[in-house]
């Protein structure tokens, strides 16, 4: 029989033993909404042009105005834990270069015109993209959740910019 001297100190050591056996408890910032990356814009020769915060499972949104039809056009990503996610896209048409492939998305009419594609959920490799920027009439621009915007097209016409996700990890 297990004195009462001995039964505590054996409980306790057996439930430290059962939480080291457990490992590591998870680090805060993969939970969603406890960590923040940057969303950065850099030119050719590495210069940063703008930069704003994404919380994580959040996101932002690239809109322009589509050269040939001059019709918006919006792609939406996502901060999925640390990797940038295209997550849907906004065309207001099948114009030149526009349009729905089967596998990639659900396509869903859109409420005043145009249509969705949804739940792309396409991983963004190396968590950035380059986009050649258009003329003020495209007016590429970011728009995050929170309401930042960044106007693309005012800060670098008609050049290459890398659009990154910067987990700082």
């Amino acid at each position: 029989m297990i004195s009462l001297n001995w039964g505590r100190p054996a409980l306790a050591a057996l439930t430290i033993l059962l939480s080291a056996c457990a490992g590591p408890s998870p680090r805060t910032e993969t939970i969603p909404g406890t960590a923040n990356d940057q969303l950065k814009v850099i030119a050719d020769d590495g210069t940063v042009l703008a930069r704003t915060t994404i919380p994580r499972q959040t996101g932002w949104c690239l809109y322009w105005n589509h050269s040939v039809t001059g019709d918006g056009v919006i792609d939406c990503y996502v901060d999925d834990l640390g990797k940038m996610v295209l997550h849907r896209a906004y065309q207001p048409d099948f114009a030149a270069g526009l349009g729905h492939f089967p596998g990639r998305g659900i396509l869903t009419s859109a409420k005043g015109g145009g249509y969705w594609i949804e739940d792309i959920d396409e991983p963004v490799p190396g968590n950035a993209y380059a986009l050649r920027v258009g003329s003020l009439a495209v007016d590429h621009r970011i728009v995050t959740n929170d309401g930042d915007e960044i106007y693309l097209s005012k800060m670098a016409e008609h050049t290459r910019v890398t659009i990154r996700l910067d987990t700082g990890e």
